[in-house]
């Protein structure tokens, strides 16, 4: 088992659940956010800081989380 990764400000996510983390700059993932969210599907884990990164989980929820990409990746190396 890996364990808890820390997607930021205190924030943890089992990491064996995670499908994909993915940048927010693409218009069609911003479309998977809002659709998320009028499903009650996505959880925001920024404190209130911008959105850089979407974690999926293999449950088809979305972690919205303030780090980028690759940060959250080298955490799950580790």
């Amino acid at each position: 088992m890996k364990g808890l990764i820390n997607i930021g400000y205190g924030n943890l996510v089992n990491a064996e659940k995670i499908v994909s983390v993915i940048n927010t700059d693409a218009a069609p993932i911003k479309r998977m956010i809002q659709a998320a969210k009028d499903n009650g599907k996505a959880f925001d884990a920024t404190c209130g800081r911008k959105t850089k990164s979407v974690v999926v989980m293999d449950s088809g929820q979305l972690i919205l989380s303030a780090l980028l990409p690759e940060t959250i990746a080298k955490k799950t190396e580790e």
